[in-house]
C-alpha cells in the first residue's frame, strides 16, 4: 500500500515543481521596473516621464524593429501596473498584478527544458501574444488622436472602428470577419480604428460604446453604431449606408445634358463613370464623398438601353470601366481614364488633376486660397489672372473669349479665374482701385498673393471686351511677368470673399436633418436603453426648455399688457407735449441705443455726406422748419423719432426752409399730384404752401424720398381732418381752420400758433412705422437738386 502511494506523491511533487519553476522563470522576465528602467523608489512623475519616452521610441508605427510590437505592449502593461498605487503595492509584496493573476502568467505555455504543458490547456486565447492578433495595434486609437485626426478626416472619408478589450470572449469570434473586411475597406479608402477599452476608457465613453465588442462608423464627425450580425456583407453595406444618399447621380440619355450643363451654376467639373454593374461601385461613392466640394459625380449603367446614345457619343469601351471628366466644354471630355481594375490610387490621381474648371468663378475664400495660393519661398511663384466682369448678357461674349484664352494656357504657374463684380464688390473695388463702388467695365488683373493675411501684389492689365488686341496685350504681359515679376507694381490687403453658395446651406441642412432622423429611428429600434439614455436626455431637456420658455413668455406677456394699459391711462392725463401712444408702443418693440437724438442741420456743407453719398440701405429723416418754429418742432421731432434711434441705418437732420425754400420747391415738383391737391384745398391755389412741419425720408443711394405732411390731432374735435402718411394730404393746418372755429379760442391754454406748430408732428410715429415696413409711396428723382442757393428772407 505504501509502495503504491509513493509514485503518486512523487508525481504531485514533480508537477508542483514544474509550475513553481515556470513562475520563477517568468517573474524576472516581466519585471515592470526593469522594463521601464526605473528603481523601486521612483516617483510617479519619473515613471510617467520614462514611459512617454519609451512608448514614443518603441511605438510600432515609428519603430520597424520586429520586436517593437512586443516591447511596446510590455512597456504599456508595466506602466499600467506602476502608475496605479494599488497594483504597484500588490506587485511589490506578492509579485502579482492583481489579487489572483501572477504577473507573467500568460507565458505558462512556453516550453522549458524539464517539462512543458500543452498550451491549449493552460494558455487562454485572450490576453496572450501567441493567440491574440496584434495587427490591430497599428489601428489603435487614442483620445487626442481621435479628436485631432479622425474627426476632421471623417469629412473626407468614413471610419470603421472596433471597440474591444483584452478580456472579451466574444471579440475572438468576430476577428476573422473583421480582418477580412479591414483589408478590403482599407484598400477602398475607408479609415480603420481600434479602441481598447482597457487603455482608452475615456475614448470609449466619448463614443458612447458601453459594451464589447462593438463596431461603429464615424462620418462628418457623427457616430453611428452597427447593430447587425458581424458578416462581411453586412459590414460593407453598413459602410455604404454611412455615405450621403445624393452623392452620385444616375445619368441616362434623358438627363445627360441637364447634368453636364450644370457646370456653370455649380462652378464644378463633372465626372461620369461608365460601367457594366447595375449598382454604383462603393469605390466610386467613396471618391465622390472625398471630392464632393470640388466635382459633381454621375454614373452611367452600360447595361441599360437608355444609355446607348451616351456610349455611342463618347465611344465608350464596354469591356472596361471608363471615367470621363467634363469642364466648360460638354461636347468633349477634358480628360479620360480607362482600366479593367480601377484602383484607388489611380482614381485619386485622375481626380486631383481635374479638380477645377479651366477658368472657375471665385465663389468663396476657400476656392480662392486653392486657386491662387500664397507665395512660399520653397515653392515656385503662382500667379492668378483674374477677369472682373458681370453676369449680364452684354458681357457674355467677353466672358467666353476669356475662357477661350484660358483654355490655351500651358503654364503651371498661371491660373485663370473670373469674378462677378456685383457679388464680390469689396474685392473688385480694391483691385480696380474704384473709390465710389460704381460698376466699371470688365478688366483683367494679374495678382500674386504674398501672405495669408491678405497682402497681394497686382497690376490691372487691360480692359476686356474679348478683342484680339486685348488678347495679344494680355499675352505680352504674361510673357513679361515670367521674366520680370516686378511689373506687379501695386500692393493691397485683399478682403475675404463672400460665400456665394451660402444660401445652399438650408438645402444641405434639410438633407442632413432627414439623414439624422432616419438614424435616430434606426437607433431607437436597435439600441439598448443604456445607449439611448443620452438621446432621451437630450429630448427631455429640449422639451423642458421649450415648455419653460412658453410658460415664462406667457407670464411676461400678461405683465407687459398690464404695464401697457397702465401707461395708456397715465398718458391721457399728461400734457400735450408728452409722447403719443404710438411712440410708447414702438419704444417697447425697439429700444434705442442712446438716451438722446442726434439731429444735424442739412446745409450745403453736409449735403454731400448726409444725402448724395449716403451709403446703400441708409436713409436720412429730414424735418423742415423755420427760425420761428425751430425749438418747438425739434423738441417734438426728437420725442417722435426717439424709439427709432436704435436703427443703424437711420440718420436725422433738419432743413431751414427760410434758407433753402427753392430746394424744397424743386424737390416737391416730383410730387405734383399731391401738391395739386393742396392747391385745390387752398381756395383756388393762391395761398402759398407752408412747408413747416413736413418730414422727408431721403434715400440718397436709390434717389427716392417719402413725404410726411402735418396732421392736426389737437383739441379741435369738430375738425374733420384725415391722415395722409405718404402723399395724400390730411388735415392741413391753415389760418382758415382757425377762423371757422373762433369759439374754441378762449378754451386753449396756449396761443393758437404755438399749439398748431406743436401738433404738426402728432402722427409722425405712425408714419415712421410705415416707413420701416416699406409700405409708403416713393417718389423717384433723376438727380438730387443742389443746396448751394439760399432763399432771400422777405
Amino acid at each position: 500500500m505504501a509502495g503504491s502511494k509513493m509514485p503518486l506523491t512523487l508525481g504531485v511533487v514533480v508537477v508542483l515543481s514544474a509550475l513553481l519553476t515556470g513562475a520563477i522563470h517568468a517573474a524576472p522576465e516581466m519585471d515592470p521596473y526593469k522594463i521601464l528602467g526605473v528603481t523601486r523608489t521612483a516617483s510617479q512623475a519619473e515613471i510617467k516621464k520614462v514611459y512617454k519616452r519609451l512608448a514614443k521610441e518603441w511605438h510600432p508605427d515609428k519603430n520597424k524593429n520586429p520586436g517593437a510590437e512586443d516591447m511596446f505592449i510590455k512597456i504599456t502593461k508595466s506602466y499600467e501596473i506602476l502608475s496605479s498605487e494599488d497594483k504597484r503595492a500588490n506587485y511589490d509584496r506578492y509579485g502579482q498584478t492583481d489579487d489572483t493573476q501572477p504577473y507573467g502568467g500568460g507565458h505558462y505555455g512556453q516550453r522549458h527544458d524539464s517539462f512543458y504543458f500543452d498550451e491549449t490547456f493552460f494558455n487562454f486565447p485572450f490576453n496572450s501574444k501567441n493567440h491574440r492578433d496584434f495587427a490591430d495595434s497599428k489601428y489603435t486609437l487614442h483620445f487626442n488622436q481621435y479628436v485631432k485626426d479622425v474627426v476632421p478626416d471623417s469629412y473626407k472619408r468614413p471610419y470603421l472602428i472596433k471597440i474591444t478589450s483584452d478580456w472579451c470572449f466574444s471579440c475572438i469570434h468576430i476577428e476573422p470577419v473583421w480582418k477580412e473586411v479591414v483589408q478590403e475597406m482599407e484598400n477602398l479608402g475607408v479609415g480603420i480604428g481600434v479602441v481598447d477599452v482597457g487603455y482608452e476608457r475615456r475614448l470609449a465613453n466619448h463614443l458612447g460604446a458601453h459594451r464589447t465588442p462593438s463596431i461603429l462608423g464615424v462620418i462628418n464627425g457623427k457616430v453611428t453604431f452597427f447593430h447587425y450580425a458581424v458578416a462581411k456583407q453586412h459590414l460593407k453595406q453598413f459602410v455604404e449606408d454611412l455615405l450621403p444618399q445624393r452623392l452620385v447621380e444616375r445619368v441616362t440619355d434623358k438627363n445627360d445634358l441637364q447634368f453636364l450643363n450644370s457646370w456653370h451654376e455649380l462652378n464644378k467639373p463633372h465626372v461620369l463613370l461608365f460601367d457594366q454593374v447595375p449598382v454604383v461601385p462603393l469605390l466610386y461613392k467613396l471618391t465622390a464623398f472625398a471630392y464632393k466640394d470640388y466635382l459633381q459625380f454621375g454614373y452611367v449603367d452600360q447595361g441599360l438601353s437608355e444609355t446607348a446614345n451616351l456610349q455611342k457619343q463618347f465611344n465608350i469601351n464596354t469591356y472596361a470601366p471608363t471615367m470621363l471628366v467634363f469642364k466648360e466644354n460638354i461636347d468633349k471630355p477634358a480628360d479620360i481614364i480607362q482600366a479593367k481594375g480601377m484602383k484607388k490610387q489611380i482614381i485619386d490621381e485622375f481626380i486631383s488633376n481635374n479638380k477645377f474648371l479651366l477658368a472657375p468663378r471665385l465663389v468663396n475664400q476657400k476656392l480662392f486660397d486653392e486657386l491662387c495660393p500664397v507665395k512660399q519661398f520653397h515653392r515656385r511663384r503662382k500667379y492668378c489672372v483674374l477677369l472682373i466682369t458681370s453676369y449680364e448678357e452684354t458681357f457674355t461674349f467677353g466672358n467666353q473669349e476669356f475662357l477661350s484664352f484660358a483654355s490655351t494656357n500651358t503654364k503651371e504657374v498661371v491660373r485663370f479665374a473670373y469674378v462677378y463684380q456685383q457679388l464680390q464688390q469689396p474685392l473688385c473695388d480694391v483691385l480696380t482701385q474704384n473709390k465710389d463702388s460704381a460698376q466699371s467695365q470688365p478688366q483683367v488683373v494679374i495678382l500674386e498673393r504674398r501672405n495669408a493675411a491678405g497682402k497681394a501684389l497686382f497690376k490691372p492689365v487691360t480692359a476686356w471686351n474679348g478683342s484680339e488686341e486685348e488678347k495679344q496685350h494680355l499675352l505680352e504681359e504674361l510673357e513679361r511677368l515670367q521674366k520680370d515679376p516686378s511689373i506687379l507694381i501695386h500692393d493691397a490687403m485683399l478682403p475675404e470673399l463672400n460665400n456665394e453658395f451660402a444660401s445652399m446651406f438650408v438645402i444641405r441642412w434639410i438633407y442632413a436633418s432627414y439623414d439624422y432622423l432616419s438614424e435616430v429611428i434606426d437607433d431607437i429600434l436597435h439600441n439598448n436603453w443604456r445607449e439611448m439614455m443620452p438621446l432621451l436626455s437630450l429630448i427631455f431637456s429640449a422639451l423642458f426648455i421649450l415648455f419653460g420658455t412658453v410658460v415664462i413668455q406667457a407670464f411676461s406677456d400678461s405683465s407687459e399688457e398690464k404695464q401697457t394699459k397702465q401707461k395708456a391711462k397715465d398718458g391721457t392725463k399728461t400734457e400735450n407735449g408728452s409722447p403719443g401712444a404710438g411712440t410708447s408702443r414702438q419704444e417697447s418693440i425697439r429700444p434705442p441705443k442712446k438716451n438722446f437724438v442726434e439731429v444735424t442741420e442739412l446745409t450745403d456743407i453736409t449735403y454731400m455726406s448726409n444725402l448724395v453719398k449716403l451709403r446703400p440701405g441708409h436713409m436720412n429723416i429730414v424735418l423742415v422748419l423755420t427760425d420761428a418754429s425751430k425749438n418747438i418742432l425739434l423738441s417734438k421731432f426728437a420725442k417722435e423719432v426717439y424709439s427709432f434711434t436704435g436703427s443703424q441705418t437711420l440718420h436725422f437732420s433738419f432743413l431751414n426752409i427760410d434758407k433753402h425754400g427753392e430746394w424744397m420747391n424743386t424737390l416737391l415738383e416730383y410730387t405734383h399730384d399731391s401738391m395739386q391737391m393742396d392747391a385745390d384745398e387752398d381756395n383756388g391755389g393762391n395761398h402759398k404752401i407752408d412747408y413747416t412741419g413736413y418730414v422727408l425720408a431721403l434715400n440718397g443711394h436709390k434717389k427716392y424720398f417719402c413725404l410726411f405732411k402735418p396732421v392736426y390731432t389737437g383739441e379741435d374735435l369738430d375738425s374733420k381732418s384725415s391722415e395722409d402718411e405718404g402723399g395724400v394730404l390730411a388735415g392741413r393746418l391753415r389760418s382758415s381752420s382757425r377762423e371757422d372755429h373762433p369759439q374754441r379760442k378762449p378754451n386753449r391754454s396756449r396761443s393758437i400758433s404755438t399749439l398748431q406748430i406743436h401738433h404738426k408732428l402728432d402722427r409722425l410715429g405712425l408714419w415712421m412705422e410705415r416707413l420701416m415696413e416699406g409700405t409708403l409711396p416713393r417718389y423717384y428723382i433723376p438727380a438730387w437738386p443742389g443746396l448751394d442757393k439760399i432763399t432771400p428772407s422777405k
